[in-house]
Order: C-alpha cells, then structure tokens, then sequence
C-alpha cells in the first residue's frame, strides 16, 4: 500500500521552474496582446486594434479650446502675367485653420510658414505645385505667420480667392516689394 505524501512539502525545484516559466509566457502574452496597445499604442500581433485596445492609447480630446477668437476672412487679388501675391495668417502653436482657395485659371502656389521672431531662412514649405484651387485643413506647427505664395505663370489676367476661418489673428499681404497687415474681426467676440 502507498503512504500519503505529506501535503506540507514543499515543491521541487522542477515544478518552480516550470511554474515560473507559464507565468512569465503567460506575462508576455497579457503585455503582448493587452498592455501595449492599451497603454502604448504599440500592437505587434495586430491583437489589440481587433479587441479595440488600441483606442485606449490614444490620448485625445476631441474638443479643443483656444484663446484667440474665431475669425472668417476672405481676399481677392488680381494677378497679371508673371505677378504674385503672398498672403499669410499670424496663428499661434496648434491654432486650427480651415481654407479653400480657388483662381480662373492655373497659379503656381506655395504653402509655407514662418516662426515667429525667427525671419525667413526658418521658413518651412509644406506643399508647392501648380493649381486652379486647393482646400483644406491646417494646424499650425509653431507661433507664426502661415499661409501661400501665388504666382500668375500664364499669360492672361487672373482672379484669385481665398477663403478662411479658424483661430487667426491677423492677415499680412506681400505684394509689389511692400507689406501690409489687415485686420480680420472676430465672428463673436471671446470672453
């Protein structure tokens, strides 16, 4: 007849190696497939964006308050054969901007930014081409003055029109070797 084992012993040194290596195989597979995603946005196994964890990294506030107020604006500008016009917004960091601009023919154009106290050689270009019309949106990168430089490449009179609302403070035209700063009034005046 077989005696009891004595419930009290303790394990051997066999059964805590293998118990030690499913819980660290267990471990991997909860970090894996639940903590990176969910904290890190990190899936390498594809699991946590079907189980939706995914959405839980991302830290985002689908409302966002700014300090300026809202402003619309909108500009016409005349370009003759080989004239430009560039047209910039002031925006502070993160202020939103949403534009669409359209000529009656084709201009070359392009969208760059400057930051603020910092001149022209830290221009940033964002996109260049040439266009009838262009819309979107925009956020601005830095503390600046934000906007298009048009160029009438053809041979007729052209009419360009822009259209803009968003977070901007001022508006400046360069044009003809000289600057000029317009005024855009807020749509409700903030508190």
């Amino acid at each position: 007849m077989n005696a009891p084992k004595d419930s009290k012993s303790p394990p051997s040194s066999k059964n805590i190696l293998i118990a030690s290596a499913v819980a660290f195989a267990v471990a991997v597979v909860v970090l894996l497939i639940a903590i990176l995603p969910a904290e890190f946005g990190v899936d390498p196994l594809g699991a946590g964006e079907a189980l939706g964890l995914t959405a839980l990294s991302r830290d985002e506030m689908p409302l966002e308050e700014q300090v300026e107020a809202h402003r619309e604006d909108y500009a016409e500008f005349e370009l003759g054969p080989f004239q430009s016009v560039e047209y910039k917004y002031l925006m502070d960091f993160d202020a939103p901007m949403v534009f669409s601009w359209s000529a009656d023919g084709e201009l070359y154009y392009d969208m760059h930014a400057e930051p603020a106290g910092l001149g022209e050689e830290y221009a940033e270009s964002y996109e260049q081409g040439n266009a009838a019309a262009k819309s979107g949106s925009y956020h601005a990168p830095f503390a600046g003055i934000h906007g298009w430089f048009w160029e009438n490449r053809g041979s007729r009179t052209l009419l360009l029109r822009i259209n803009a609302a968003g977070f901007l403070q001022t508006s400046t035209v360069f044009r003809d070797g000289g600057a000029y700063e317009r005024v855009i009034e807020p749509v409700v005046e903030s508190n």
